[in-house]
């Protein structure tokens, strides 16, 4: 069990407990952001008010608040406050948890907040062992989760609780933090009498990017570098923030939603988001050659033949990756970005091949029309292979009027070259072909 301690009673945290932790909120009065939420009108506050406590996720980035709005909700309904590892405890940890809550509630009428973080890795038994106590309400299962909890949650827990989105904290809520941290003398930082300029503490907001546990922490290891009566500049922040990285998660959801957010922008011809998107997932840890798929991918479905040199720009870009890797080929798949955001786009070549698709999904598999088979020997002769057959080279328009589709495909149009870039040769190319074939005036439709 964990409960959490009043807040600024002297001597209440062991020596080392981080500054992050020491600041935590004990009542929804001292949480800072996510007014949606526990605001005068937020739907937490309205049901702490009213002693109510259903079983709930909460979904957002880290340092949004989630342990923080579990523990300050369990306290706030004088319930007893347990956390659950989803790692290191297995199924029947997790029923001997549910006994214990369900005991406490028979004796002295007390729920139990069951606190799982990051509840996402709860596998299918650990889940399906909660759903009874849930259900009872025996226990108010409280997860936190920084993937989306429909592509990780069974769909039976899922319809037992309701889900709340945190969002990252703002600038001048992250700044709001930092001082009270500054100003609060038990547990925070206002006996150290730091000389604080609004410049490091904007930098310290910027490099936490909405997570107060990172501003917190950065503040206090800059803290801790300049001493008790020291001074804490830009600089400082600078040297022992390092070099952070960029917000990505080559595993979760926000991994789908950057290369989403990178195809899209390409497909919208915007060069500079393009390159935002990459850089962040490049600088961020993504395998390059993840990107370099990715990137031949939006070549043929988004340029296609509007554009063929699209596809050597992304081939050309994925051989530096396998030759050259990270950081240089950095500069190749950006390149490749680049080009393809200025490509004329057309999406005809994916739209065909779609059509191909269902074809051969919900059509027959036809036989190869007689006439285009091979008849390398005298039973495949006689058996009219080839038949029919007219070779394009030996005729004067270089093309035959010849079905090559199975008959029952006979006229069916897959490819629709759109007026963009080089399909607009391409669709009069076509055009030409077609009035050739009506002159040709021979060949096969057998």
């Amino acid at each position: 069990m964990n409960v959490r301690l009043p807040f600024g009673d002297g001597g209440e945290f062991p020596p080392g407990t981080p500054l992050a932790e020491r600041m935590r909120p004990r009542s929804l009065a001292e949480v800072v952001g996510q007014g949606a939420l526990v605001g005068p009108d937020g739907v937490l506050r309205r049901l702490v008010e009213r002693g109510e406590l259903p079983s709930l996720i909460f979904w957002g980035p880290p340092g949004s608040g989630k342990t923080t709005l579990a523990r300050v909700l369990a306290g706030a309904c004088d319930a007893e406050f347990v956390t659950f590892s989803a790692v290191l405890s297995g199924v029947k940890e997790a029923r001997a948890v549910m006994e214990s809550a369900r005991r406490l509630r028979a004796s002295t009428g007390r729920r139990t907040v069951l606190f799982v973080d990051e509840v996402h890795r709860f596998n299918k038994a650990q889940q399906d062992a909660f759903l009874p106590y849930v259900e009872s309400g025996d226990v108010v299962l409280v997860g936190a989760t920084t993937e989306n909890p429909s592509f990780e949650i069974n769909t039976a827990l899922l319809s037992r609780v309701k889900v709340y989105v945190l969002e990252p904290l703002a600038d001048a809520e992250i700044g709001s933090l930092l001082k009270r941290a500054l100003g609060f003398e038990e547990g925070g930082l206002a006996s150290w009498k730091l000389e604080v300029g609004d410049g490091a503490l904007d930098e310290i907001i910027r490099l936490a990017g909405g997570d107060a546990r990172v501003a917190l922490n950065l503040l206090e290891v800059a803290a801790e570098t300049v001493g008790r009566e020291g001074a804490i500049t830009i600089d400082e922040v600078r040297r022992v923030a390092q070099r952070r990285l960029a917000k990505y998660d080559k595993e979760g959801e926000e991994h789908y939603n950057l290369i989403s957010a990178l195809h899209k922008s390409i497909r919208n011809s915007d060069v500079d988001a393009s390159l935002y998107w990459l850089g962040r997932m490049l600088e961020g840890g993504a395998d390059p050659r993840f990107m370099a798929r990715r990137l031949l991918r939006v070549a043929s479905e988004d340029v296609g033949m509007a554009d063929p040199r699209a596809l050597e720009q992304a081939g050309a870009a994925a051989h530096a990756v396998e030759h050259v890797g990270m950081p240089e080929c950095a500069l190749a798949l950006a390149q490749a970005t680049v080009y393809l955001a200025l490509a004329p786009k057309s999406n005809a070549l994916y739209a065909a091949y779609c059509r191909v698709q269902r074809a051969v999904a919900d059509r027959p598999a036809y036989p190869v029309p007689l006439h285009l088979r091979n008849a390398p020997t005298r039973l495949m002769r006689e058996l009219r292979y080839g038949e029919g057959y007219v070779y394009a080279h030996d005729t004067e328009e270089k093309v035959v009027d010849m079905t090559c589709l199975p008959p029952e495909l006979a006229g069916e149009k897959f490819f629709a070259p759109s007026e963009e870039g080089w399909e607009k040769r391409i669709r009069e190319r076509m055009v030409e072909l077609m009035a050739r074939r009506k002159r040709s005036g021979s060949g096969s439709d057998s």
